[in-house]
């Protein structure tokens, strides 16, 4: 199974390219973006972070607002008021943990630490903490969203009815070191363009040799977000 998950890897990297990675100032940044990710759209995530932002221009200004002005700003991205009472918890908490409104400290932090204390915060699951190490911390760490849980059941990856959980055990364990960024990023890609949840473009798929599934099971994998 490691030399087939090399063997993809390779194979998107010549389709797709090898992903640089960018920049992050703020490992906060992303946490927040992550979170206003679950159960909802690329698109829409998108639009309710940029929205928080135009809205409350420093996390100390979104600390500081009310929570039905944060829901508000991100109603595009669905469940609104939950995220925005977990926001402001979550921003309420880093206050009084670390001084201030920043979370650069967390790229300090042994990975396992990381995880095991964010994870005990409402709204902060197994994926998005570890969508903060591999994206702001530049961690070997890949992150299993829905788009990553359904391609790897198809590649017969991870079992199918596998939960999120049960992916990133197996899936951590077989990517090569240093390719998990590029491993993510390029199965987002192929995920959203080509190995879509409804209608797959099976056809111009670059990794359909190993497809065990060719979407014959129509299996959609149920993906519980955080």
């Amino acid at each position: 199974m490691k030399q087939k998950v090399k063997s993809v890897i390779e194979i998107l990297e010549n389709a797709f390219g090898v992903p640089c990675r960018q920049p992050v100032n703020e490992p906060l940044d992303i946490l927040i973006s992550t979170i206003l990710s679950q159960n909802t759209t690329d698109a829409n995530s998108d639009r309710a972070y940029q929205s928080l932002r135009r809205s409350f221009p420093t996390w100390e200004d979104a600390l500081a607002g009310d929570p039905a002005e944060i829901a508000a700003a991100i109603r595009v991205g669905g469940l609104a008021e939950q995220k925005a009472t977990r926001i402001k918890a979550i921003l309420g908490w880093i206050k009084e943990n670390y001084g201030q409104m920043s979370l650069k400290s967390i790229c300090d932090m042994d990975t396992e630490e990381a995880i095991s204390v964010f994870c005990r915060l409402k709204g902060i699951g197994l994926k998005t903490i570890s969508v903060v190490l591999c994206f702001a911390c530049g961690r070997d760490v890949f992150p299993v969203d829905t788009h990553i849980l359904r391609i790897s059941v198809r590649l017969g990856i991870v079992p199918e009815g596998s939960s999120a959980l049960k992916a990133h055990s197996i899936i951590n364990q077989l990517v090569p070191p240093g390719k998990a960024y590029s491993f993510h990023l390029n199965l987002l890609r192929l995920g959203r363009t080509i190995c879509r949840a409804r209608n797959p473009r099976c056809q111009v798929c670059p990794v359909q040799q190993y497809c065990i599934s060719s979407y014959r099971t129509g299996f959609t994998p149920r993906f519980e977000g955080g």
